[in-house]
Order: C-alpha cells, then sequence, then structure tokens
C-alpha cells in the first residue's frame, strides 16, 4: 500500500479557500479541513500551532488571492487603468462574496478614525500615486480624491455583498466614472475659490 500523501501548508491554505468560498471563514475549522483532505486533523497542527496561526497565515494567502483577482480584471477588462481597482474590488465582491466579507467587512485591516489614516494602510499610499499619475492630478489632490473614489466603491461593494443591489459591470463602470468626474471638478472648483 502506498504511503499517502504529505499534507502541506498550500494543501491546507487551498482547502481554507475552498470552504470560505463554498461556505464562508466561519465553517473552517480543523475538522472541516481535515474532512476535505480527507486526513485526520493531526497534519494540520504539525504545520500550524494552532488556528489563530492558520487564520493570520490564511489572510494573507486570501489577500494575494485577490490580488491576483485585480491583475487578472485589468489584463482582461478593457477600462481605464484608474478604474480597474474600484470596478475590481465591486466586481470581486459580486463574485467571490465570502472572500469579500472576510477580507473587506469582518477581518478588514483599516483603522480610520481619521481620513488621514487611509494612508497608513499598506500600499494605499503607491495606489494613491499611481492614480495620481493615471488620471493626471497633483498627487496632494488625487490623494483626496483617490480616498472618496474609496469610500464610493466600498460602499457599492457592501451593498453588492449584502445581495443589496446588483449592477452589470457596465453600469458600475459608468456610476463610477460619474463620481470620479464630479470629484476631480469639485476639488477643481475648491482651489479656483481658494486661489
Amino acid at each position: 500500500m502506498p504511503p499517502k500523501a504529505k499534507i502541506t501548508k498550500e494543501m491546507i491554505l487551498n482547502t481554507v479557500l475552498d470552504i470560505t468560498r463554498e461556505t464562508g471563514f466561519e465553517a473552517v475549522n480543523a475538522r472541516s479541513i481535515a474532512g476535505k483532505l480527507q486526513c485526520s486533523t493531526r497534519p494540520i497542527f504539525t504545520c500550524y500551532k494552532n488556528m489563530d496561526e492558520l487564520k493570520e497565515e490564511f489572510l494573507a494567502f486570501a489577500y494575494e488571492y485577490y490580488q491576483q483577482y485585480v491583475n487578472h480584471y485589468r489584463e482582461s477588462a478593457r477600462v481605464k487603468d484608474y478604474l480597474v481597482l474600484p470596478l475590481s474590488y465591486i466586481q470581486f465582491a459580486q463574485e467571490e462574496t465570502r472572500l469579500f466579507k472576510l477580507l473587506f467587512i469582518n477581518d478588514m485591516d483599516l483603522n480610520m478614525a481619521e481620513a488621514k489614516d487611509f494612508y497608513k494602510e499598506m500600499d494605499n499610499e503607491k495606489r494613491a500615486q499611481t492614480f495620481s499619475e493615471a488620471i493626471g492630478v497633483e498627487p496632494e489632490r488625487a490623494r483626496v480624491i483617490f480616498l472618496d473614489l474609496f469610500l464610493y466603491s466600498h460602499g457599492i461593494a457592501v451593498l453588492t455583498a449584502a445581495k443589496k443591489i446588483a449592477l452589470d459591470r457596465e453600469t458600475a463602470e459608468k456610476m463610477v466614472s460619474n463620481v470620479l468626474s464630479a470629484f476631480v471638478k469639485q476639488k477643481e472648483e475648491r482651489d479656483l475659490t481658494r486661489g
């Protein structure tokens, strides 16, 4: 009889991803993972000290999955580069609802006592810089517009994940484009009245 396949961290993380996508992260526990892998719970605790350690590593793994989703969207969707993040975010909420809830509602690592705290989160400063270059607005103005656009898109995505709204991609693109134009125009008008 051949020896059983060795259970690896990657196998466990992919299994947790499958369970989360199918039924939600609340259904993830040592038994559900072992059941899917057709093994005892022992290999899980050989790879991880406890379920908290597994969850921490899984959140990073799931975020990487989201990043790959955004990259695929960037390559396959025919939208302006500065619309990729908000539109892929909304579509991710629609297509990967349980993962979206885990990453961007339940376990979102963002503490915004003030709006400027948005830029304490990893990568947001870099994204705002890229956004600034894409829309042709100086970085300080772009940071304000980028945050406003994120909050608007997050609202749509949360409503989408909660099944309170269903937008096709064309409608979502039109809404996000319209609000972005309004944010840029509003910012320009404020700058003119101050100058």
